[in-house]
């Protein structure tokens, strides 16, 4: 697809609404004709856009192999996510894309131990990818998942990480969340520590997401554990505006996360300055 195409926008019908978490909605989006908006691949976006009130750049959650429709995870944090939080399942949105380079899945994953790293909603990026790998299982190898929320009731995609990630053969979960709660019989600690305590070897290739000082503490933790930044992925779409490099928001130093990225390896971040 050329920059023009993904600049077009589509018209798509909200299909589904489905509550994750108090502040997290996944919305299943196919065309009026229903069909699926547009191929992407693993750690792309979209602009999704209600016209009136705004529009905002969301990672892509469903995976590549589906072929009925796309899904984003978005969490209630300004004027365009609350409008959409408002929505009701035959509503009409826009979306346009996809924008950014994906995660290197049939090059630099295939074949290797897997080690994803998330936090919060950075749980949402990494989702695409991990069903990829759940459906081209014989590519990949065993595949381990951390994943952190202040709650038990943060957990976004709770109900599949149990039913499903959680069954797959030589996937493991491992759940955590950042203070003691009556229900919750789980590990409870921070992200960075409970890497270190799960002290994993470092014949993986790591991918990691959340917020911007979780993702500093984690990789402090896995260098410690022997991992180079080589080793190491982490996605930046948050700073994605127009997702085509032209409106500057994205420019850190040399670089356009949108044209880029989002998807960068970790050595390469060392590259950009400081205001990162």
């Amino acid at each position: 697809m050329t920059d023009f195409e993904t600049l077009i926008p589509v018209i798509g019908v909200v299909t589904d609404i489905r509550k994750d978490t108090p502040d997290v909605k996944t919305f299943r989006v196919v065309t009026r004709e229903g069909q699926k908006p547009f191929i992407h691949k693993p750690g792309q976006c979209a602009m999704v856009s209600i016209p009136g009130v705004g529009e905002a750049m969301f990672s892509i959650t469903s995976s590549p192999t589906n072929k009925e429709f796309l899904e984003f995870s978005i969490k209630k944090c300004g004027c365009l996510t609350t409008w959409l939080h408002a929505m009701e399942v035959g509503q009409e949105v826009t979306v346009r894309g996809p924008y950014g380079n994906p995660f290197p899945v049939e090059t630099e994953f295939k074949g290797k131990d897997m080690l994803f790293i998330a936090g919060g909603i950075g749980l949402a990026p990494l989702r695409s990818v991990i069903n990829y790998i759940r459906d081209n299982r014989a590519n990949y190898g065993k595949v381990d998942i951390v994943y952190g929320s202040r709650s038990m009731d943060d957990l976004v995609d709770f109900n599949e990480i149990k039913t499903e990630w959680m069954n797959e053969p030589d996937f493991n979960v491992h759940l955590t969340i950042d203070r003691p709660q009556p229900e919750w019989d789980g590990h409870v600690g921070f992200v960075p520590a409970f890497v270190e305590e799960l002290g994993f070897d470092t014949n993986k290739t790591a991918v990691l997401c959340g917020p911007p000082i979780m993702i500093k503490f984690t990789l402090a933790s896995l260098i410690k554990l022997g991992f180079d930044k080589t080793q190491v992925y982490t996605t930046l779409e948050l700073r994605m505006k127009c997702g085509v490099g032209k409106c500057g928001r994205c420019n850190v130093g040399d670089k356009y996360v949108c044209k880029d990225g989002p998807v960068f390896r970790c050595d390469q971040l060392d590259e950009l300055p400081n205001e990162y």
